[in-house]
């Protein structure tokens, strides 16, 4: 098929290949170079304690720098300068398909050889029965699942969809969303996955953005749908699933929108099958869309050959196997999940999905009882607060028997030594059972997993605990730890499907020269970077340079052993704790509106859950409120710290927010008053009046600290697990 590609992106596409060309045209250059590192590379010995990929070469130590995880090779032959860092077990090529089955090279391809290899195994289950009662876990075959993807390729052929069409799914995840998606790998559609908590402005943008011809949704996010129908005028089918066929709405002739259920779809597809019009790995298969703090999403277009190199390379990390089997509750729209379950099924694992709840959740892990449970680390931080305030509560002996448990088997693992089974038994089988008891392999992705949380992990679940780090435009993953490394406290190597170097950023003052340990921007190259945005060739320039390097705009350090660690944000977007966005800067002119702010600084990181601000104060108003209310001072000093005009300050800001239709996560929950403004001389403003963040954080490290040590304390009590 086509792919998608403006008069400029085509431009560009041309200029690759020319690039190619001349790139072929200095083979000998290329060999040179490859012989150069072969030379100095040997194969490990072949004791299992040195299971690490490649080792340098003794006799050629000064031309190569092998380190454990990763091994250093020159950007560029002629410049000497040794800073890409790639996998060890992919050091002279990047991986773009397994290795065992260089025949797949789509998604199709993928699902076609899981088919004909674990047919009548279990692929999907769902707890909801057909009448919305939830009861134990119903499966279907993978079998099962390519007849159902056949006729819903099919079923969209009979409605006319062409070969190319945008294909939107706008419901949580059930097995129904996996087999839209495969159909549309099959036959060649691309697939626009649509967040179900997106308001509707948002999911109105993205479906005409991407002009989208088909919606899959069920009746909830319907309603949401007819209420804009009229303005989107590329939609031409409305597909509910879980709908009735008795309960679809009309539409008005004019919209020329058709709604039907998922079921009389599958009956229209079964009716009038078709063949596969299988796509090529360049093809586009998705366009994901980010979530667009900063303005407008963007939609960031991944082909199959993305997917594939990022799952294979993946694939040397992280093992799966046929009997592996997944909760699936992690939204489908977000790159993570979605490249859990391409892996998966390559396996042949087995996908429970949730009923939908989150407050449910643990109802279905103590049902499904997985063997492999991938979240965040906000999950992960409920789950060890949960458990540390249980043993607090606990007291006396049980408290004095968890923390000898806890510390037996954390030196043990330290040592190298396996546990005694006799604490498994005592303490840590029960805590285990809140997952269901079976978990031996967790993930973490989406923001940083503090070192401590990791650590606890570890020793109250066992099996292995993997951190990884990646992005959308890296069709997901960068790096992630090695199964059996211990260590803690960095996302681990680069999968060996891309390149990784770190570029200095001296406005920052971070370089790749810094000691001990090298640090900048990372920077990934290889066949798992996107296509670019979807219609938007500058922001496509502004990340992807002229030699192929996506700047992610993550600061990171290179730890021992080829490592990385990350440390810092180039721009001024970060996450919370939750995996949420945040633009600073514009949540800071929502609160200029204040009339007790002269200047606001909010700060965020990805180990809280909440922001906090830091407010300079107008004088005269803060003053005038005091009077008002009575209260005496000495000077503006005193009032700034007083815990009545922080709560006055905060109830302003939070009306303000409201006015302004900030989200939840975007209210600062805290608020320092200083009466110092910020200004050149104190290094907290740029030139142009800008707040200076790294210098802000730095000078108000103190206050920022003991803003969220209060949240903490104020925290409601969670519930147990």
């Amino acid at each position: 098929m086509a792919t998608i590609l403006s008069p400029s992106a085509a431009a560009r596409e041309a200029h690759r290949r020319e690039e190619l060309a001349a790139a072929m045209e200095d083979a000998d250059a290329a060999q040179r170079r490859v012989r150069a590192v072969a030379a100095h590379l040997q194969p490990p010995p072949a004791t299992p304690a040195a299971g690490r990929g490649l080792a340098a070469n003794p006799t050629a130590g000064e031309y190569a720098h092998a380190q454990g995880y990763s091994v250093v090779l020159p950007e560029k032959l002629q410049t000497g300068k040794w800073n890409v860092y790639r996998s060890t077990r992919s050091p002279l090529s990047l991986i773009s398909r397994y290795p065992g089955n260089l025949d797949i090279g789509t998604l199709h391809d993928n699902f076609a050889y899981a088919v004909e290899t674990f047919r009548d195994c279990k692929y999907l289950g769902t707890r909801i029965r057909a009448d919305g009662t939830i009861g134990d876990y119903k499966w279907m075959t993978y079998g099962e699942a390519s007849t159902s993807r056949t006729a819903v390729g099919s079923g969209l052929i009979y409605h006319g969809a062409p070969e190319g069409a945008r294909i939107g799914l706008y419901f949580i995840n059930r097995p129904e969303w996996i087999i839209v998606d495969h159909a549309c790998a099959s036959y060649s559609y691309i697939s626009v996955p649509l967040y179900d908590t997106l308001g509707p402005d948002a999911v109105q943008f993205i479906l005409n953005h991407a002009t989208v011809e088909v919606i899959f949704c069920v009746p909830q996010t319907l309603s949401i749908l007819l209420s804009f129908i009229a303005q989107m005028p590329c939609v031409r089918l409305i597909v509910v699933v879980g709908g009735d066929n008795a309960k679809m709405p009309s539409t008005p002739v004019t919209s020329g929108v058709e709604i039907i259920t998922y079921s009389r779809l599958l009956i229209q597809g079964k009716s009038s099958p078709q063949p596969f019009r299988p796509p090529k790995p360049e093809d586009v298969a998705t366009i994901c869309y980010t979530s667009g703090t900063t303005g407008t999403p963007k939609g960031a277009v991944l082909s199959h050959g993305n997917f594939i190199a990022n799952v294979a390379g993946s694939s040397l990390n992280i093992k799966f196997y046929c009997k592996c089997l997944y909760i699936s509750y992690l939204p489908l729209a977000h790159i993570y999940e979605r490249v859990n379950q391409v892996a998966l099924l390559h396996y042949g694992g087995a996908i429970g999905f949730y009923q939908g709840d989150n407050l449910k959740l643990m109802d279905d892990l103590a049902v499904l009882r997985p063997t492999v449970f991938a979240s965040v680390s906000r999950l992960y931080n409920r789950i060890y607060a949960a458990i540390t305030n249980a043993v607090k509560e606990s007291g006396g002996l049980k408290e004095k028997l968890f923390h000898t448990a806890y510390n037996a088997k954390r030196q043990a693992i330290l040592s190298g030594r396996n546990p005694s089974p006799m604490w498994d038994k005592l303490v840590f089988n029960k805590i285990k059972a809140r997952l269901g008891g079976r978990v031996r392999l967790m993930t973490s992705g989406a923001s940083p997993l503090s070192a401590d949380v990791m650590e606890f992990l570890r020793i109250c679940f066992g099996g292995e605990v993997l951190e990884g780090y990646g992005m959308t435009e890296t069709s997901c993953i960068i790096s992630a730890m090695d199964i059996g490394d211990k260590s803690i406290g960095h996302v681990g190597s680069p999968i060996s499907s891309c390149e990784v170097k770190l570029v200095d950023v001296p406005e920052m003052n971070y370089t790749s020269d810094d000691q001990p340990y090298p640090r900048g921007e990372i920077c990934v190259r290889g066949p798992t970077i996107f296509r670019g945005y979807y219609k938007d060739e500058v922001q496509t320039r502004e990340v992807i340079d002229e030699d192929g390097w996506l700047h992610t705009g993550d600061i990171g350090l290179w730890l021992p052993e080829g490592r990385l660690k990350i440390i810092d944000r180039k721009k001024n977007i970060f996450k919370l704790a939750q995996g949420e966005y945040i633009a600073p800067e514009k949540i800071e002119n929502v609160y200029a509106k204040c009339k007790f702010i002269a200047q606001c600084f909010i700060y965020g990181d990805s180990f809280n859950s909440s922001l906090v601000a830091i407010v300079a104060v107008e004088p005269e108003v803060l003053k005038a409120w005091a009077a008002s209310e009575g209260i005496q001072y000495e000077d503006l000093r005193q009032l700034c710290v007083d815990p009545r005009a922080r709560a006055a300050v905060l109830a302003d800001m939070d009306s303000i927010g409201k006015e302004a239709q900030l989200r939840g996560f975007e209210f600062a929950k805290a608020v320092t008053l200083v009466a110092e403004p910020f200004t050149l001389e104190n290094g907290l403003l740029t030139p142009t009046f800008k707040v200076q963040r790294p210098q802000a954080k730095t000078y108000f490290a103190k206050e920022i600290s003991d803003m969220y040590a209060e949240l903490r304390e104020t925290e409601p009590a969670r519930p147990k697990l």
